[in-house]
């Protein structure tokens, strides 16, 4: 495959003017003027008419459903979805990708990434998003080579901003389009424009790759990935829905909802809860009493003095 030349990607043009699926979280979405997010997403669809065809970067999240929706609102047949298969990712996630492409009439496929055979993602440093977005996006280029031309998307949002988000650079170098981003769509706005079009998961918790529960610089490993992912499927039958099992390696530092403490301290969900983490593997079980909050890994990465994110209710994929 040609080596295409960093610089900077295309533009959009945007004028002015089933049961596999998550459990969506409980209460009424971010009240939105729904024209507002409406208007952004006829300007979405406006920039992806000119397009030859898309391949979408689809992980079955909320972001990349609408942006699939739009995609086939704007450009019919000539649309591929494409979700990757590889151990950072629960079985689960991709069974709930395959069902929404199939409620929306897309064609879809799964490819197997290597993410883990490169040592600059499996060594785990700050820019590992990096190196296994750029993995990805090549192999997305090759099938739209192959479709005749056609243009790579991804479900970026105008949130995303606000993180550290080492993929972006990847998706820039790729020359990679975010129609999401372009419009200014922010989270909200996606969640109501995805209801709006009945999304099944349009209030879905926002997933992220296993891979982001591991501190910086500790070693990815299939071992380490698969008790993660063991771990915070026992705790999500436990009726927990949004959670994340941080690995420190005997200790799983545990985050969930502020909301949800106190049911966890109950004295039989406790012992369920310690119970679970411990037949996947922990020796140690820890609460982490700020509760949930995206990007916590990322607070080692803060300067002196930083302010601390707040804990949050939502995030996106990949942290």
């Amino acid at each position: 495959m040609t080596k295409r030349r960093a610089a900077d990607p295309p533009t959009l043009s945007l004028s002015k003017g089933p049961p596999a699926c998550p459990e969506p979280v409980e209460g009424p979405p971010a009240a939105r003027r729904p024209s507002t997010a409406e208007s952004k997403y006829a300007r979405v669809l406006e920039a992806l008419r000119g397009l030859p065809g898309a391949v979408v970067a689809f992980s079955g999240g909320v972001d990349s459903s609408l942006l699939l929706r739009a995609a086939k609102d704007a450009l019919g047949e000539r649309v591929l979805a494409v979700t990757a298969r590889s151990p950072t990712y629960t079985a689960s996630e991709e069974a709930c990708a395959s069902e929404v492409a199939r409620l929306l009439g897309a064609a879809h496929r799964v490819i197997e990434t290597d993410e883990l055979d490169d040592p600059e993602f499996r060594m785990n440093p700050p820019t590992r998003c990096f190196a296994c977005k750029r993995e990805l996006f090549a192999k997305l280029r090759q099938l739209a080579v192959a479709q005749g031309g056609w243009e790579v998307l991804e479900g970026a949002n105008a949130d995303d901003r606000r993180d550290y988000r080492p993929g972006r650079r990847a998706a820039h170098e790729a020359r990679v389009l975010s129609p999401l981003a372009a419009a200014e769509l922010t989270k909200a706005e996606i969640r109501e424009l995805a209801r709006a079009r009945d999304l099944p998961n349009w209030d879905a918790p926002a997933q992220a790759c296993l891979a982001s529960r591991l501190p910086y610089g500790v070693e990815i490993t299939p071992e380490r990935l698969e008790r993660i992912g063991k771990a915070e499927a026992a705790l999500r039958a436990l009726g927990f829905v949004i959670v994340r099992v941080r690995d420190h390696g005997d200790v799983a530092r545990l985050e969930l909802r502020v909301d949800d403490l106190p049911r966890l301290l109950e004295p039989h969900v406790r012992e369920a809860v310690v119970r679970a983490t411990k037949d996947a593997g922990f020796v140690y079980v820890a609460l982490d009493l700020e509760g949930y909050r995206t990007g916590a890994m990322n607070e080692v990465l803060a300067g002196e003095g930083a302010e601390r994110r707040k804990p949050q209710m939502d995030t996106d994929e990949h942290r």
